[in-house]
């Protein structure tokens, strides 16, 4: 079964389950899901998409204004991938549901009305990726990664925490890949905050960038410090501390376990390693794909590792942070934004080696 046929297998078996005769995908993420890594969003700050899905199991409909038809015709050629487009004028607002779900039983993956809300429930049958999604996310961390790691090595001291963000977006933008999320902080701003974003402060030796990278729309994260005088022992000590916990996070990510034990796992590495509440002052990451978390772990998270599911965990103590993409395979996992390119660190978790990123010193 090719993807789209799998996809649609998936969403129509789940509309049986639940007597539903119609479903719309209005989430960017859903709608590039189903459509095989459509983007139809034109505002990155917007998860709802500029054109709707409604799917039945007699046919697909795109749901779209006056302006988006041509680009979603032409260039993104949902006709051609077997879909019916129903188009109202820009002016009369949201596009129109009506005459399409009356008198049937139909869900949204966002609140609208007349529709039974189920973008919990969607989200799930995204969660394990097919083998055509498995090499596009492959393509996605390797080029977030690249972009990271090219701006990284051309941050400088000097240049402001805004300047570095550009330096990174511009380079995301130059390999294909938007960037949903930019983090840059410098020097105690990085020991202030665990999400710094992007000021005027000037470098002065120490910085950490991080981005949630999107194509197709696939998100893969990663984090990368640089540090441009000698390493201070406290750092050292940390960035150590920080990759055992990572190392952790990933071996205790395996197809079948749960969350919670996960959880348990990584805040005894915490502990092991002589920062026992560090993982109280910031989320770990959790579960990725056509989100950057489509849930983030914790506790009491009650959710299982699934096979060909992404996932990013993002441990830190003060000062550091490590934090690559993974894909999970019945047989191990893969790092889809690790690179041979930057300095690792070694760990070992579980009889095995690990390496995980370390802090480059320039």
């Amino acid at each position: 079964m090719d993807e789209l046929s799998e996809k649609r297998h998936r969403l129509l078996g789940w509309m049986e389950q639940n007597d539903l005769e119609a479903v719309c995908l209005a989430r960017v993420a859903n709608f590039a899901w189903y459509t095989g890594g459509l983007e139809p969003g034109i505002m990155l700050s917007s998860d709802r998409a500029e054109a709707a899905l409604l799917v039945t199991p007699e046919q697909a409909y795109v749901v779209c204004n006056s302006v988006e038809h041509p680009r979603l015709r032409d260039e993104d050629r949902l006709g051609e991938l077997g879909y019916a487009f129903h188009v109202s004028p820009w002016y009369h607002g949201s596009p129109a549901f009506a005459d399409l779900v009356q008198g049937k039983r139909w869900a949204a993956d966002w609140p609208i009305p007349g529709a039974q809300e189920v973008s919990a429930e969607v989200a799930r049958l995204r969660f394990q990726l097919t083998p055509d999604e498995v090499e596009r996310y492959r393509v996605v961390g390797r080029l977030t990664a690249r972009a990271l790691e090219r701006a990284a090595r051309t941050a400088k001291p000097g240049m402001t925490e805004v300047e570095i963000a550009g330096l990174l977006a511009a380079a995301a933008l130059k390999e294909g890949v938007t960037p949903t999320l930019l983090l840059v902080g410098a020097d105690e701003r990085l020991f202030h905050y665990r999400h710094p974003v992007p000021t005027q402060r000037p470098l002065e030796s120490y910085v950490m960038l991080v981005i949630c990278g999107r194509r197709w729309g696939l998100v893969a994260s990663a984090t990368r410090l640089v540090h441009f005088r000698h390493l201070p022992d406290e750092l050292s000590d940390k960035q150590q501390a920080c990759a055992f916990v990572d190392a952790t996070f990933n071996a205790a990510t395996g197809v079948g376990a749960r969350v919670p034990d996960i959880f348990a796992r990584a805040a005894q590495a915490y502990a092991e390693a002589g920062f026992p509440d560090e993982w109280q002052k910031h989320n770990q990451g959790g579960a990725a794909g056509y989100e950057s978390r489509d849930y983030e772990g914790s506790p009491s998270c009650d959710e299982v590792v699934l096979a060909e599911q992404g996932f990013a965990w993002n441990p830190s103590i003060t000062g550091v942070k490590s934090e690559d993409t993974i894909l999970v395979h019945e047989n191990g996992i893969e790092f889809l934004t690790q690179t041979d390119d930057w300095p690792t660190l070694h760990v070992r978790v579980d009889d095995r080696e690990w390496a995980r990123p370390a802090i480059l010193t320039r």
